[in-house]
């Protein structure tokens, strides 16, 4: 899977995708990071990429000539790659929806991530999906950039340790469902104990147990 993403600051990237599952999954699933800068493509020799909103109002919005270009400078090396905006007003991005993208795995991926006050809405011509991952706002969107990445890798086969990992997690089944709690060592710990059938060998009745504990 190829991965692009537009953004201003491509530095915040660096240790995000060069770390953890993110970087295992380059060599364990072929999957293939490119960040590409905005400001590359901005206008005049000041590589301007915003300018003040029509109608008045606080902040820059960001301008759609670079924006456009940058996307299509992105599908020119994907060319069936799905153009991902993060933004309020989209669909919340929720387990069901990446498991979708996931399996889609010979899709690529380019992630335009706004900033500023936002972007000028012709841009979103050039979108295919618009997404959310709460109501709530952030100063750009290379945070929920990340999210979206992680969130879809690490179901790409080969990229978690076990077979069954991900199935096993949170949401894998539904939007709702919660795994179980988990434990380790020691057995105690500040006069709190690991359950006891967990430690009784009884792999049905652990099943049992974990079954009955999922939210």
């Amino acid at each position: 899977m190829k991965i692009q993403i537009i953004t201003l600051f491509p530095e915040m990237f660096d240790k995000v995708l060069n770390s953890s599952m993110l970087w295992k999954a380059q060599e364990r699933a072929g999957v293939e990071y490119s960040l590409i800068d905005l400001r590359e493509f901005g206008i005049g020799p000041r590589k301007q990429v915003d300018d003040p909103p029509y109608g008045g109002g606080d902040g820059m919005v960001l301008r759609p000539e670079p924006a456009v270009a940058a996307i299509e400078y992105a599908k020119k090396q994907d060319p069936s790659a799905v153009v991902y905006l993060p933004t309020p007003r989209g669909k919340t991005l929720k387990q069901s929806w990446v498991k979708q993208i996931a399996g889609s795995g010979e899709k690529g991926i380019i992630i335009f991530c706004p900033r500023y006050e936002g972007y000028d809405e012709r841009i979103t011509k050039w979108v295919d999906e618009q997404y959310s991952i709460g109501n709530y706002v952030l100063t750009g969107g290379e945070l929920p950039a990340m999210i979206l990445v992680d969130s879809v890798v690490r179901l790409l086969p080969g990229v978690l340790g076990g077979v069954t990992s991900a199935e096993k997690e949170s949401f894998y089944e539904d939007d709702e469902s919660i795994e179980h709690a988990q434990y380790t060592r020691p057995e105690t710990f500040r006069e709190m104990d690991v359950p006891d059938v967990l430690l009784s060998g009884h792999h049905a009745n652990i099943e049992k147990w974990k079954s009955d504990n999922n939210g």
